[in-house]
């Protein structure tokens, strides 16, 4: 509970250990909100023309790696509550955040201040709980027990995100020209993952970084944001600001699904920003296959010759390469860089 920035009260000074180095830290310099950023209306007339549908979907994760959803079927209600309930979870007692605070990452659901604290050079302005969602039955019952109405809530939530997803999985999977339900495979979207980010106001945003610049390592993810800005995508060499559109989810491409397009689609780097008078939470839901699935370019990308179209990356056990993304994560060093083929 100590290594959590809200046991820390009445901050008035970034402390060091928050500090990020020179060249990665935001400064001050006023990133433009990216309101280019695809939104994709899945009401009207496109929900009703999927080809154009499967098209705009397909543009946006191979431009930018990212768009925004909205009217995508899951009710205003649950979306404002499910933010509603997780940022009271965050409000609670010191006492009654205590039994779920770990540092052992075995632990199925746990609050913590870093994936790996001790080990960092540097300490990220965040408090994340995580937990699994899917099959609900065999994880719910190690959630948190306070709020009251946490487990019926984020349970109906998580629900409705899974059904999203894998709709928006079979779109790419026809955009790809992918057999009908590729993605239906089990063992490709076996597990759902939520990680609930919550950024406390900072002292000095311009010091330090809610989340360091990365990419997802899974297939696709789902972000529900509140209104307050704080999420930022690199495009083209520049950070620009994702608007926060009210009742959207932002939606993201994972390498994972970058290698099995054999690049076609980009798991694009983003972070996350913090601010000074105002706390910030989102919630990420991970959609990723199981430790043991087999991930590499679909052999259907791939010219027959394989010279036309050759494979970007090697094939390798998902739980490998999981294993290998920390790694590289802690030693900044491209998650990709080590399964990609030299020609």
């Amino acid at each position: 509970m100590e290594k959590l920035i809200s046991s820390r009260s009445n901050l008035q000074l970034v402390p060091e250990s928050y500090v990020i180095p020179p060249e990665s830290r935001p400064g001050n310099a006023k990133v433009p909100l990216f309101e280019t950023i695809p939104v994709i209306d899945i009401a009207g007339e496109l929900g009703s023309d999927r080809a154009q549908l499967v098209k705009q979907i397909m543009q946006a994760c191979q431009d930018f790696g990212f768009f925004q959803l909205i009217n995508h079927g899951v009710s205003k209600k649950l979306m404002h509550d499910v933010l509603e309930v997780v940022n009271e979870l965050f409000e609670l007692p010191a006492k009654d955040k205590e039994s779920i605070c770990s540092e052992d990452p075995k632990q199925s659901c746990r609050l913590y201040a870093s994936i790996d604290y001790d080990r960092e050079k540097v300490h990220y302005w965040r408090e994340t709980l995580r937990h699994p969602c899917h099959p609900l039955e065999e994880h719910v019952q190690f959630w948190p027990e306070k709020p009251a109405r946490y487990r019926k809530v984020v349970g109906s939530y998580s629900a409705e995100v899974m059904k999203l997803s894998l709709w928006l999985l079979d779109l790419i999977c026809e955009g790809l020209g992918f057999e009908a339900g590729y993605f239906e495979d089990h063992e490709l979207t076996q597990n759902q993952l939520m990680y609930i980010n919550h950024y406390p106001p900072c002292p000095d945003p311009s010091l330090t970084l809610g989340l360091p610049k990365h990419s997802d390592p899974n297939l696709l993810t789902l972000l529900l944001q509140e209104k307050v800005s704080g999420l930022q995508i690199l495009k083209d060499g520049e950070w620009l600001g994702v608007e926060p559109n009210p009742n959207a989810f932002v939606v993201n491409v994972g390498l994972t699904l970058q290698i099995i397009s054999n690049g076609k689609l980009l798991g694009a780097e983003h972070r996350a920003v913090t601010q000074k008078n105002v706390a910030r939470t989102s919630i990420a839901t991970f959609i990723y296959p199981s430790e043991n699935c087999h991930i590499g370019p679909e052999k259907s990308l791939l010219s027959e010759c394989s010279s036309t179209t050759p494979p970007l990356y090697r094939g390798f056990a998902y739980k490998d390469y999981l294993s290998s993304y920390v790694a590289d994560t802690n030693e900044s060093v491209p998650p990709l860089e080590r399964y990609k083929i030299q020609y």
